[in-house]
């Protein structure tokens, strides 16, 4: 009776959600974590000073999002936390809105794929800190979005502190990202990042003043940003564009266009349909 009532629960969430955090395939979610076991397992028989950490945040554990409370509570916790809180905070996230999980999937598999340091899908999960930080933010966004603010602005302060990324938990972010390198990425509260983005450290999606209401980016599905540009403003940045490095963008960028420059201009159009996936930051004329 309570697996049916489960099920229930869940079809009625899809129903509700589909609009705004389509659902993927539940496959990927399932490699993702039989990959991470395994290659746990094997990085624990081959460096045993591991063992324990291995031990505690995979190899004992039952599911990625059983993985992912303990791994990222041993990030993020600090002595002045009550027992237990982080760890059961990220367990009620989990298993009150599965679209989570299903991003967080997505966003290791985005790692593995388009950054050429990783090959596993046990690193990112383990170390870096711009995965951990996005699965952070996910669970802030997710106590935002049910009221709960005043800790979800506490989730934004810890994320700041210990990974030095500052999203605003009202923030909208899909699944696929990567975030490469992660420091100093910042994302204002009416910030929108669609599916299968790529952006590098120092990249700010920020307002341009005093400015109240939606005032932040929208970055569209397949964009590539570059390492420490600026996009300010309810400005669009077009599915398939290209954000040139230390780049100021102030204006719409059409899909699929390269942009660069302070403050940005467009210099060509791209002749690939998804510069998030290439991970291409050449400026040349043919994008």
């Amino acid at each position: 009776m309570q697996v049916i009532l489960l099920l229930h629960q869940f079809s009625l969430f899809v129903i509700v959600h589909s609009k705004l955090y389509p659902l993927y395939n539940y496959t990927s979610m399932k490699s993702v974590w039989n990959n991470l076991k395994f290659e746990a397992q094997s990085v624990a028989e081959r460096e045993p000073a591991l063992g324990s950490l291995l031990e505690d945040v995979v190899l004992s554990r039952e599911s990625l999002g059983e993985a992912l409370a303990y791994r990222l509570t041993r990030k993020l916790d600090y002595n002045h936390n009550p027992k237990r809180f982080l760890l059961d905070l990220f367990f009620e996230a989990f298993q009150s809105d599965p679209v989570i999980l299903d991003r967080v999937a997505l966003d290791i598999i985005a790692v593995k794929d388009r950054d050429p340091a990783c090959d596993d899908y046990l690193t990112p999960f383990l170390y870096y800190k711009g995965f951990q930080a996005i699965t952070s933010y996910r669970v802030a966004h997710w106590l935002w979005m049910n009221d709960r603010r005043d800790l979800s602005y506490y989730m934004e302060s810890l994320i700041s502190e210990v990974f030095s990324v500052d999203i605003h938990p009202a923030a909208r972010i899909g699944g696929g990202l990567l975030l490469d390198h992660a420091t100093s990425f910042v994302a204002g509260e009416t910030a929108l990042i669609e599916d299968n983005v790529s952006i590098l450290h120092e990249v700010t999606l920020g307002g341009t003043g005093k400015v109240s209401g939606d005032r932040h980016p929208k970055v569209r599905s397949g964009v590539l940003i570059g390492a420490g540009a600026k996009i300010l403003g309810n400005v669009e940045i077009g599915a398939g564009a290209k954000i040139g490095a230390s780049s100021v963008v102030l204006k719409d960028i059409p899909p699929g266009c390269t942009a660069a420059g302070v403050p940005a201009k467009i210099l060509s159009q791209n002749n690939v349909s998804h510069p998030a996936s290439q991970m291409d930051h050449g400026l040349s004329e043919e994008g």
